[in-house]
């Protein structure tokens, strides 16, 4: 079984490619860095695919809104 990947590597991911996301673009971003059956694991949620990882992202608040759809700070990204 695949070992489960924190919501926060996704969060860095955004931060080192930079720019601004979608969420299929975001998906797509997901899939090519970790993989395409990846799981995922927050610090509330755990098993979930990429768009159920982006979908709890999302509702905590930790995408903020642009133009042309969304990006993250690292002070969105909890240190625990």
């Amino acid at each position: 079984m695949t070992e489960s990947i924190h919501g926060h590597e996704v969060m860095h991911l955004m931060l080192e490619l930079g720019g601004t996301f979608t969420r299929e673009s975001l998906k797509l971003a997901i899939h090519e860095r970790f993989g395409s059956t990846a799981r995922f694991h927050t610090c509330s949620a755990e098993g979930m695919t990429a768009e159920q990882l982006i979908d709890l992202l999302e509702a905590k608040g930790k995408f903020i809104a642009t133009e042309n759809g969304f990006n993250t700070q690292s002070d969105k990204i909890c240190s625990h």
